[in-house]
């Protein structure tokens, strides 16, 4: 059946209802009845049967799932013992049986029930077809299985309900409404009498009601009473007695009605009662004489008071008594003595009761106790003895209750209240209290001791909580016990309350009212405050128990029904308004909303709708096409439209249309598509010494459109951003590394819409000192391997994986690197997927979609690298539309009249699903043709009937099962040729300057390669020829296959040039460029430019010697004819290795490098012809390797593999040549001669002297100007002081026979040079071969401490 509905985007279930487009026209697009849909809820052995098809084309799949529900829940259903369950018969012949829900359970309907079922036909609905009418046969009674009767409730379920009217203040004000009650007083009031006394009751309705009241059940005047009035537009009454009057007059039981044109409303019947706090009678207490060591009970007896005062205990000097396990205070208000002590008679003791209302306390007389005993001194140091009874002589005796009173007693509560039980013992010593449940434990999360464990409060009361309970009280004398009997009652409780009920003309509904309590409560209807009984017959109305009927309802129909269900534990009364409307079709939803999404997110759009009838809903995009549902879409039964995976193609306007038969709505919602926030270079983990810079890196992909935002967080906690640090757009600069910086750093890039992480670790080493403890002698060795990996917080594109480290073998784990297996590609080869540092147990890995994953680990420290841990369980991820399309592709011809398409496939890891495949586009570039595609499972397509050599647009997308990649970026490529061979183009040659470093030339085609030989001259002779080719344009594949290298152009002194090369080749004398241009004929003219340095040649050769390696490996072979690869070369070191060939292929030709280690993980490696030598990093220490080279066109075409192992990062028997005793004695040797070279130097400094350094002359030295004339410098002290040795003239000049030579002579050679300021240009030495010298002439010049000197 429909109903009238407020959906909304809160995903509130309606009915389905058929659109009228199916042929439904719009008087008898509704459902049958409820009394017809009860015929219709037909149930034999196996299932529920639904015999209307027109009912089950509407509703099929919402019965459906109420029938598995209904399956699962039948187990736990209560059934009536009225009904029995024999052997059934397998067959659906005479199956069929009718039940009802009655207050003592399920029940087959009577024989007058099912007669008055049978005078309902069951007709199909006009317009659905030829099929024949006709009525439903009489279902027998037949036994049926226990889930027949929840199949039955669902069934029941479907027939009918309501929807609250939306909140909307427009729809709220337009639309007639019965009345509600909203507010109203608790059904026990209690007022204080010094304050007016206020009764609450309000309502809603459209119109306002009106309200009135009545009092004891009569009609209560208000206009006749001055004290009392109305609020206005309100039900509330205020009784005011300023003027005076008494509040205990106005009590009784008061109910409020509020009216409108459209029904009644009523309220709870509130009963009104005054607060009272008596006064205490006056009473003379005598003194209360007990025995030492007797039990004692001290009654309080207060006045009774509305509500119960609050009891405590105190003296009259206003102390509180001090209570423990033997002087407590009971429920009852009295204060019980276990057993009564001589210190108890040191006060008095009053009772106290506060009142609620009146924040009065008042106070009983005080008890005074007069203690009897056999020790009449206090002594306060026995009260801690350990027997401290037997100290004051005070017998000591078993524990009897001194309340309740007996061995047994019972209690009675009410469903939801709390349960006090309370046991009091007397006793010396003071016996314990212990609390028990026959049959089961108590209830601990309910239960809990109070009053020093003599009393048991269980909150909130239920059924299970009935039975026996008894306490346990004991000491060292003996024990005994108290049995309760606990029985739980229950006042009415709701199990389905009536709701309202919105319906349009001729629709169908019904009202339930299920309540259940201890007793069972009987139901009592009314209907706008009256009984049904004595209302007005209604022939659409019909009761049935607990639930009201209507059917074919008219607007004559509405009215407020009441449900008064009761026992003798008390009443709910509930009111519900059966309201019939006319409503045309409205939208809720602001109209032309904006909702942005990511790229291959699931979405959702709202629409919510309102009207009555119920309206159907359709949505459209762009305006047209037919209605979406199916497929990508769902529409769900509020009118929401999902899309499960959102594309680019899912961009643009989508309407809903709610249509019913009094008109149609409609609202637009856009939705714009956005790329997603991915991190495309992540931080890498580090590890950095103390004081040094770290930098991580953070590159981050987003939509322009939308701000991002990047943040860092340390350690799961936002990043202080200090002075030793800088925070830029891509990457985190922390600058003097110190200790505290230590942790995991987390990049955050975030937009509005979404956001995506990286995490990295960061580990700071301390400065190291010398290891001086015993471990440092031991042997180092590899890792053992990890252990117990286990894989956890499993989610869709991530998995966390935990091990067990095993033994460092006395050298640290330094890293773990986590390496992944799949079965689909390739299966048992191993791939690195990530590497963590050595103080890491657990990492989060990212995943790929759809890849069945197995992982291990690997642990490495400096000695070399473990065995790979044993695989970890698999974990297959869902699938998704692939990410990325495949690279490499290319258009070249093999023939005059095709194009080959050729692109490198998409591994397990970019699959991202099942059935991965390639769509290929293509087209010719001038023309902009429509494009021709066709969806290949290889990685190769040769399109045909191409023309000779034309330029093609090609494009290569990814699809799987579960969609397409992002749209490809175009490639050009060309048709085959038409002309066997390679054209060669004419030579050229270009003389350059010594200072050009530039030269271009301007391409004639698009297609043509040049190669450039450049070689500099000088007086000398020539230097090397350096070759290069000309690069390729971007985007555009090599249309045939080039031709072999041949070998290099010979450039002679006198510039001629002798090659034999097939492509353009350049020669140079000084710096010379000669292309050779190819006759083809232009299409498009380019600019290649070439860079080239000059540089005059030095006269001397350094030689550089190649680079020792630990070990080498190298296969000499020949060269053979055909294209092929030999000669591979391999330099090894610890943790990485130079990779060097040699080819015949031509120039731009790709190969691979493919190396796999001993835990046969194999990496590839791609490369240019041109990059040699190959570095392979990232190699493990002491690993052993296989590496071939191949060519990336043709795998076929590779080298011979060969094997080679890495050197270990860690020998124990190496040597530390600063540890050598000899080398030791060198250093110092040479340390304290340049100590004695550096005091003789510091004493000769300190003295002067000149020394003549002109050429040898005869000519003595003139008077007029001594320092100019014989060139000499001073090199005195200020005190100008000669050298120690040397004679000086009686002119004070030096004798030039003294010193007659010069520092030429000490020169080596006999040719002297000077700069341009007259420095001299040489070097110091001694002259070994002067023949005479005289006794008084200074020797310093012959010594190597002058020569020093004469250095400084």
């Amino acid at each position: 059946m429909r109903r009238l509905a407020a959906r909304g985007a809160a995903g509130d279930a309606g009915e389905v209802v058929a659109p009228a487009a199916d042929g439904w026209d719009s008087a008898q697009a509704r459902s049958p009845s409820p009394w017809r849909l009860i015929g219709l809820c037909a149930i034999w052995d196996t299932g529920v049967f639904l015999p209307s098809a027109a009912w089950n084309g509407v509703s099929s799949g919402v019965e459906r799932r109420r029938l598995n529900e209904a399956k699962k829940v039948s187990r736990r259903m209560p059934l009536s013992p009225r009904i029995s369950h024999p052997p059934r018969k397998q067959s659906l012949e005479s199956s069929y049986i009718f039940y009802t829900l009655s207050q003592g359970g399920w029940e087959m309907l009577s024989s007058v029930q099912e007669i008055q079922l049978k005078r309902f036909e069951v007709t199909r609905p006009r317009g659905l077809g030829n099929k024949e009418r006709g009525r439903v046969p009489r279902m027998a009674r037949q036994p049926a299985p226990p889930w027949v009767h929840a199949a039955f409730l669902f069934c029941l379920l479907g027939l009918g309900g309501a929807i609250e009217i939306p909140m909307d203040p427009s729809i709220q004000n337009e639309l007639t409404q019965p009345p509600t009650i909203t507010k109203q007083s608790v059904k026990d009031h209690i007022v204080d009498p010094r304050d007016n006394i206020l009764i609450e009751c309000e309502a809603k309705g459209n119109p306002a009601p009106s309200f009135h009241w009545t009092r004891n059940s009569r009609f209560f005047n208000i206009a006749k009473d001055p004290r009392v009035s109305m609020r206005r537009r309100s039900g509330t009454l205020v009784i005011d007695f300023r003027s005076g009057g008494r509040p205990e007059e106005y009590e009784g039981e008061y109910q409020c009605f509020a009216r409108n044109k459209f029904g009644t409303a009523l309220s709870n019947r509130i009963r009104l009662q005054v607060s009272k706090s008596p006064l205490w009678p006056k009473e003379n207490l005598d003194p209360v004489v007990v025995q030492e060591g007797a039990p004692l009970t001290l009654q309080c007896n207060p006045p009774p008071g509305l509500p119960s005062p609050v009891i405590f205990w105190m003296s009259s000097s206003m102390e509180p008594i001090a209570q423990d396990k033997r002087v407590s205070q009971g429920h009852n208000g009295d204060l019980y003595f276990s057993n009564v002590m001589l210190q108890d008679m040191q006060t008095d003791y009053s009772c106290n009761a506060r009142f609620h209302f009146t924040h009065t306390i008042q106070q009983k007389n005080p008890f005074t106790l007069k203690v009897l005993t056999n020790h009449p001194y206090n002594d306060s140091s026995l009260r801690n003895h350990p027997d401290m009874y037997s100290a004051r002589g005070v017998a000591e005796r078993t524990p009897s209750f001194m309340y309740p009173q007996g061995t047994a007693s019972s209690q009675m509560v009410l469903r939801g209240m709390d349960l006090l039980l309370e046991c009091i013992a007397s006793g010396v010593p003071t016996p314990d209290i212990a609390w028990y449940k026959k049959g089961g434990d108590l209830p601990s999360d309910k239960a809990k001791f109070e009053n020093f464990n003599k009393a048991l409060r269980i909150t909130n009361v239920s059924e299970e909580d009935s039975g026996e309970y008894f306490c346990l009280a004991s000491n060292k004398m003996g024990s005994i016990r108290h049995t309760i009997s606990v029985r739980v009652k229950a006042a009415p409780y709701w199990l389905d309350e009536p709701k309202n009920l919105i319906l349009a003309p001729g629709e169908d509904g019904r009202l339930v009212c299920r309540a259940n309590g201890n007793p069972k409560p009987t139901v009592q209807w009314m209907v706008n405050g009256e009984p049904l009984q004595s209302a007005p017959p209604n022939p659409n109305r019909e009761v049935a128990g607990d639930t009201i009927i209507f059917r074919d309802t008219q607007i004559s129909s509405r009215a407020v029904y009441q449900c008064n269900t009761s026992n003798e534990h008390g009443y709910l009364l509930a009111n519900a308004f059966v309201s019939v409307l006319d409503v045309p079709p409205r939208m809720l939803s602001p109209r032309n909303q904006l909702i942005r999404v990511i790229l291959y997110n699931r979405t959702r759009l709202d629409c919510p709708f309102f009207g009555s009838p119920i309206p159907t809903l359709r949505w459209f995009k762009n305006g047209q096409g037919s209605n979406l549902d199916g497929g990508n879409y769902h529409v769900y039964e509020n009118g929401s439209l999902e899309i499960k995976m959102i594309r680019k193609e899912d961009q643009g306007i989508y309407t809903c249309v709610a249509t019913n038969i009094l008109g149609k709505a409609e609202n637009q919602v856009r939705l714009e598509v956005k790329d997603p926030t991915r991190i495309y270079r992540m931080p890498e983990d580090q590890v950095a010494k103390r004081g040094t810079t770290v930098q991580l890196e953070c590159r981050v992909k987003h939509d322009p459109s939308l701000k991002l935002t990047v943040s860092w967080l340390k350690d799961d906690e936002p990043l202080y951003i200090g002075n030793r640090m800088k925070r830029e757009d891509d990457s985190l600069t922390i600058f003097g590394v110190a200790e505290r910086d230590q942790g995991s750093y987390t990049c955050v890039a975030s937009t509005e819409l979404d956001q995506d992480l990286a995490k990295a670790y960061l580990t700071v080493l301390a400065d190291q000192a010398t290891p001086t403890n015993r471990l440092a002698a031991l042997p180092k060795g590899r890792p053992d391997r990890p252990r117990d990996l286990e894989l956890t917080d499993l989610a869709e594109r991530s998995v966390r994986l935990t091990w067990i480290p095993g033994d460092d073998n006395n050298s640290p784990i330094t890293d773990y690197v986590v390496q992944f297996e799949e079965d689909q590609f390739q299966p048992g080869v191993w791939h690195d997927h990530s590497k963590y540092p050595g103080s890491v147990n657990s990492a989060v890995l990212r995943l790929s979609p759809y890849v069945n994953y197995q992982f291990r680990v690997i642990a490495i420290n400096e000695v070399g690298s473990s065995h790979p841990s044993l695989p970890s369980e698999r974990y297959r991820t869902s699938g998704a539309p692939p990410e990325s399309n495949p690279g490499d592709v290319k258009g070249e011809g093999t023939r005059k009249n095709n194009m080959e398409i050729t692109w490198t496939p998409m591994n397990a890891t970019s699959a991202f699903g099942p059935n991965l495949r390639y769509i290929v586009k293509w087209r010719r570039r001038e023309t902009r043709e429509a494009w021709n595609n066709v969806t290949v499972w290889g990685s190769r397509y040769v399109v045909g009937q191409t023309p000779v050599y034309v330029p093609y647009e090609i494009r290569v997308q990814a699809e799987n099962d579960f969609g397409k990649g992002p749209e490809p970026e175009s490639v050009i490529g060309y048709s085959g040729e038409d002309f066997n061979g390679t054209k060669v183009g004419k030579q050229i040659v270009e003389n350059f300057s010594p200072n050009q470093t530039k030269f271009t030339v301007q391409r004639t085609d698009p297609v043509s390669r040049y190669r450039f030989t450049l070689s500099a001259r000088t007086q000398v002779g020539s230097g090397e020829a350096v070759t290069e080719e000309s690069p390729a344009p971007p985007n555009e594949a090599t249309p045939t296959a080039a031709p072999p290298t041949l070998p290099p152009t010979t450039v002679g002194a006198t510039g001629a040039v002798s090659s034999t090369d097939a492509t353009a080749i350049a020669a140079t004398t000084e710096a010379t460029t000669a292309p050779i241009i190819p006759t083809v004929a232009p299409t498009t003219i380019a600019t290649t430019t070439v860079a080239t340095t000059t540089a005059t040649a030095a006269t001397t050769t350094t030689t550089e010697s190649p680079p020792t390696t630990t070990s080498g490996t190298k296969i000499h072979e020949s060269a053979p004819d055909e294209q092929s690869i030999w000669n591979v070369t391999v330099l090894p070191n610890s943790k990485w290795a130079n990779i060097t060939w040699k080819h015949n292929f031509g120039p731009g030709t790709d190969f691979v490098v493919e190396y796999i280690d001993s835990n046969h993980t194999k990496k590839t490696v791609p490369v240019k012809a041109q990059t040699q030598p190959i570095q392979l990093t990232d190699l493990y220490p002491g690993m052993t390797y296989t590496l071939r080279v191949y060519s990336r066109d043709n795998e076929g075409i590779s080298s011979t593999v060969i094997t080679f192992m890495t050197s270990t990062a860690y020998t124990n028997n190496q040597a530390d040549i600063a540890t050598q005793g000899w080398f030791i004695g060198l250093m110092c040797a040479i340390a304290l001669l340049v100590l004695i070279l550096l005091i003789v130097c510091f004493i000769k400094r300190s003295r002067g002297g000149k020394y003549p350094v002109r050429e040898k002359k005869d000519v003595p030295l003139g008077p007029e100007d001594p320092k100019e004339e014989d060139g000499s410098f001073d090199y005195s002290d200020e005190d100008n002081k000669p050298l120690q040795g040397s004679q000086t003239s009686l002119d004070g000049t030096i004798k030039q026979q003294e010193s007659d030579d010069s520092l030429v002579d000490y020169g080596e050679g006999g040719e002297g040079q000077f700069n341009e300021d007259g420095s001299f240009i040489g070097q110091y030495t001694v002259k070994k071969d002067k023949d005479e010298t005289e006794g008084n002439e200074s020797s310093e010049a012959t010594s190597p401490v002058n020569a020093i000197y004469s250095l400084a």
